[in-house]
């Protein structure tokens, strides 16, 4: 159960986005033992974090016991606390993190879901977000999608209020009246906008605003705590428990979204959802559908919502497939379920 070899990589797929979701990518980790298992994680930061893992965590990591999962991860945050804290020195660790549990699954021959306390098999409703990448709304509903999200961030003009509402009205005469729909500014308004939109939107049933303001910007969220009509969901950009931990306790959002990718991994989403369990908030995971969040959700979210994944991830083996809208959970394999072909990979290990 020793720690034999830490080995990070940056793949990169061929319809991959031409912007930061590429250039800071998710990026592979394979973590060995000296039992001959291999567990597999992915994370944030590209090839800065890929630099992170290979030149700080492995050195810290060979030789100790893969099984103390959160004294590991306690030793790679005060590692990385000179350049760290959050950002991609976290998304290092998370990749490093989530490696560790598919390990530990893979050594109990059970599913991460199981060590969860939940029960494998299960299907959980997704929703699909929308209008980032060109994709269709109304392409979402032919597919079988019940729940979805509208991206309303990229209009920057002075008009940028009423058009979003204009958006939103004909989201809501595309996918019904009562089908879940929810809005995603991504850090991109104001608060008078925000406050403006929010109003204005509530008549439609909005089921959250995710990330009107820059996550800095906590004052303006606590005015939209009080103010606005519809839910403000947010925490995709904050890193660690300790983090979610004040702003659970200001009640900074209604739901928090953590991404397990970049907030800590499994080990720091366990601890934000018992955080949000003892403060009666909710969590809905930032790209909930992808395997590495999904055990969790379906192990600890008493509502288990799933966010449609990143597409373009196609090296990623064993994910499930979104069917008419739902997920299902593998229900026989070990570990996260995920499947890495290495020989694809064999010229970018190091």
């Amino acid at each position: 159960m020793k720690i034999t070899d830490v080995r990070a990589i940056q793949p990169v797929a061929e319809n991959s986005p031409p912007d930061w979701r590429t250039s800071l990518g998710q990026f592979l980790v394979a973590v060995e033992t000296d039992d001959g298992l291999i567990g597999y994680g992915v994370g944030g930061g590209g090839h800065a974090s890929v630099h992170i893992v290979r030149t700080v965590l492995r050195d810290l990591l060979i030789g100790r016991d893969s099984e103390a999962i959160g004294e590991l991860w306690r030793a790679m945050y005060e590692a990385t606390l000179p350049f760290g804290r959050m950002g991609v020195a976290v998304m290092a660790l998370s990749g490093v993190d989530l490696a560790l549990w598919d390990l530990r699954g893979k050594r109990e021959d059970k599913l991460v879901v199981e060590l969860l306390g939940g029960v494998p098999g299960q299907t959980l409703l997704t929703y699909v977000t929308v209008g980032l990448m060109g994709d269709d709304l109304a392409a979402a509903v032919d597919k079988g999608y019940q729940a979805f999200k509208l991206f309303v961030g990229g209009d920057e003009s002075p008009g940028r209020a009423a058009n979003a509402i204009e958006r939103i009205r004909e989201a809501r005469s595309i996918v019904g009246e009562e089908t879940p729909l929810m809005i995603d500014a991504w850090m991109k308004w104001d608060l008078e906008t925000t406050l403006e939109v929010a109003e204005k939107a509530a008549e439609y049933n909005i089921g959250w605003l995710e990330d009107p303001l820059p996550p800095d910007d906590i004052a303006g969220y606590e005015i939209l705590r009080e103010k606005s009509p519809i839910p403000i969901a947010g925490g995709e950009h904050d890193f660690t428990a300790k983090t979610f931990a004040k702003l659970i306790d200001r009640r900074i959002f209604s739901v928090f979204q953590p991404d397990v990718c970049w907030a800590g991994g499994l080990t720091t989403l366990i601890e934000i959802y018992e955080l949000a369990a003892r403060a009666g908030v909710r969590v809905c995971p930032h790209r909930g559908s992808e395997i590495w969040s999904l055990h969790a959700i379906a192990a600890l979210d008493p509502e288990p919502l799933a966010e449609s994944g990143r597409p373009w991830m196609d090296w990623v083996g064993g994910q499930p497939p979104i069917t008419d809208g739902r997920i299902r959970l593998p229900e026989n394999g070990v570990g996260l379920g995920v499947t890495i072909d290495e020989g694809d990979l064999v010229d970018q290990w190091g």
